[in-house]
């Protein structure tokens, strides 16, 4: 890329990715609230968006009904765009959808964003209970994705034209493409869609993810040029070592998910190494290598290090923290360092 167009960590939006976590010891009601303050927070603090994500039969996860999450956070907020990181399409009829966000989009114009994963978000147990099919292994994503676009933006060709959403259609909500690898990049690209990355559990694929994004770009009347956002693991705190500590809840999260262990959001410990192997460590590693922990000068050494790798548009960061109130400094911090507002 030329170097006059080298991006700089001041120059790009900053958004939040919030999983509603459910900390040891707290409730669900527990974590709606945090959730509400946090994003008053953003909101405050000059941060782009406020997306929320559908996982279900995940203890340590709150937002399994996510439309109705968006709503609790847009009716709290007043201008920081809210909306889903993501909904995966394949677990619902697009239909559905379309009426909720066509719902959400009434009650609050302009703030709502959809963004659309292809991944169940879930075991196969679960995703029978939500009464997938289970033969689609989401290949048919284009074709659910062509559905619910038709809905807002209906087209006789397609052939839905007969069943329409109400609220939904003619509303202009912004769809984007989740992924974990280079299918919705591609899918993304081609479309001429905003593509946001989860480089937060997927880190090696960020890159070549990113770059297939841009060469599969066809420009659309969504968009003329391409935007990818990423999201990015990054827990800030006034020290190292504190930043450290905080991760060790992330950390447990992942060991705790391949030891087959679902539990609620663990406190922090001293030393990971204490309760991990040798191979596990390496596993975290792997799965949480883009990782961005520290104090506020590392933290930006290592935004701006990656920021230069990535060339992304948009960053969204998710701060998977135990105590609520580091969590929300950690918000605080970024904000400081990127000089949002």
């Amino acid at each position: 890329m030329p170097e006059n167009d080298t991006k700089q960590i001041t120059d790009i939006p900053f958004s939040v990715l919030d999983l509603s976590p459910i900390a040891d010891g707290s409730t669900p009601a527990d974590s709606f609230r945090n959730t509400l303050e946090l994003a008053r927070l953003a909101e405050k603090l000059g941060y782009n968006r406020y997306w929320l994500a559908e996982h279900h039969n995940m203890p340590f996860i709150a937002s399994s009904a996510t439309s109705v999450v968006i709503s609790h956070v847009a009716a709290g907020t007043s201008k920081i765009r809210v909306g889903s990181g993501g909904i995966m399409l394949p677990n619902h009829a697009p239909l559905v959808i379309a009426e909720q966000f066509g719902t959400l989009e009434s009650l609050y114009p302009g703030r709502i964003d959809l963004g659309l994963g292809r991944a169940p978000g879930t075991d196969q147990l679960t995703a029978r209970a939500l009464r997938r099919d289970l033969r689609s292994s989401g290949e048919d994503f284009p074709e659910q994705l062509a559905e619910l676009r038709n809905y807002f933006d209906p087209s006789p060709a397609q052939g839905y034209s007969h069943v329409k959403a109400i609220p939904g259609e003619g509303l202009n909500i912004p769809i984007w493409l989740l992924g974990s690898s280079g299918y919705s990049a591609q899918l993304a690209g081609e479309l001429g869609l905003p593509f946001a990355f989860a480089s937060h559990f997927s880190p090696h694929n960020t890159l070549p993810a990113i770059q297939l994004y841009r060469r599969s770009f066809k420009p659309s009347k969504v968009l003329d040029k391409p935007h990818a956002m990423v999201g990015l693991n990054i827990i800030a705190a006034d020290t190292d070592q504190e930043a450290e500590r905080l991760a060790t809840t992330l950390q447990q999260q992942f060991l705790n998910l391949m030891r087959g262990k679902e539990v609620p959001l663990q406190p922090p410990v001293d030393n990971i190494n204490d309760i991990a192997n040798d191979y596990e460590i390496a596993a975290l590693q792997n799965q949480l290598g883009t990782s961005i922990v520290g104090s506020p000068q590392i933290v930006k050494e290592k935004l701006e290090k990656f920021l230069d790798e990535s060339q992304a548009d948009e960053i969204m960061a998710i701060a998977q923290v135990y105590d609520h109130k580091a969590r929300l400094h950690s918000y605080e911090i970024l904000a400081e360092i990127t000089q949002l507002k």
